[in-house]
C-alpha cells in the first residue's frame, strides 16, 4: 500500500486541487488527512483561493480513498459537508507492521502523549505546520508539514509512505526535501 499524508488544508481550493493531483500522480492507494480541512481558523490569514465548499466537493470526489482525523478547526458542520468520516480524534494504522498513531496534534502530541504501546510506535500528526521526523525515547514523531500555510520557512508539503520508504515532498514541485525509512 502506498499512502499520501497531508495536513492543514485550511479551506484552500488551490492547494486541495494540487494535493489531489499529486495523489493521482503518486498513484497512492490511501490519502490520510490529518485535520483542519475546511476552515482557515482565526489565527491564520485567508489562504490562496479560500473556498471551503469547493474543498469539500473536491475531497468528496476521492472520499472512498480518504482516512481523516479531526483537527482543532473541524466542527460538526464540516462533517455535514463531507462524505467520509473526519471527526475521530485519532486512528491507528499499521504500515509495514509498524504501528502509527495518527492524529491532528492539538490533543495528542509530544507534550501530551497518547497511550502509545512501545518505542516502535510512530506518532504522526500535523497541527504545527512544520515538517518533522524526530526520535524520542518513547516513540518516533513525524509531521508532513502543511499543504497551505507552512511555518518556519518550510515549503507547502506532504508525505508519501511507500513500503519502507518515507518521503517529504514539496506540494508545488513534487521535489523530495526529506527522506527516511520506517525502520
Amino acid at each position: 500500500m502506498k499512502y499520501l499524508i497531508a495536513s492543514d488544508l485550511h479551506g484552500s481550493a488551490h492547494c486541495t486541487r494540487l494535493l489531489l493531483e499529486r495523489f493521482r500522480q503518486e498513484n497512492a492507494d490511501v490519502l490520510v488527512l490529518l485535520g483542519d480541512l475546511l476552515y482557515h481558523g482565526p489565527r491564520n490569514n485567508l489562504p490562496d483561493e479560500y473556498d471551503p465548499k469547493t474543498v469539500a466537493a473536491l475531497l468528496n470526489g476521492a472520499g472512498d480513498k480518504i482516512i481523516a482525523v479531526r483537527g482543532n478547526c473541524e466542527a460538526e458542520v464540516d462533517q455535514m459537508m463531507l462524505d467520509f468520516p473526519c471527526m475521530a480524534d485519532y486512528v491507528q494504522l499499521f504500515i509495514e507492521g509498524v504501528p502509527f498513531f495518527v492524529t491532528h496534534g492539538h490533543i495528542y502530541n509530544n507534550d501530551h502523549l497518547p497511550p502509545i504501546a512501545n518505542a516502535q510506535t510512530i506518532l504522526l500528526h500535523g497541527h504545527t505546520h512544520i515538517p518533522a521526523d524526530e526520535q524520542y525515547l518513547s516513540h518516533r514523531y513525524m509531521n508532513p508539514g502543511s499543504t497551505t500555510i507552512p511555518k518556519k520557512d518550510s515549503p507547502r508539503s506532504y508525505m508519501v509512505i511507500d513500503g519502507n520508504d518515507i518521503l517529504w515532498k514539496k506540494l508545488d514541485t513534487q521535489e523530495i526535501y526529506m527522506r527516511d525509512t520506517i525502520r
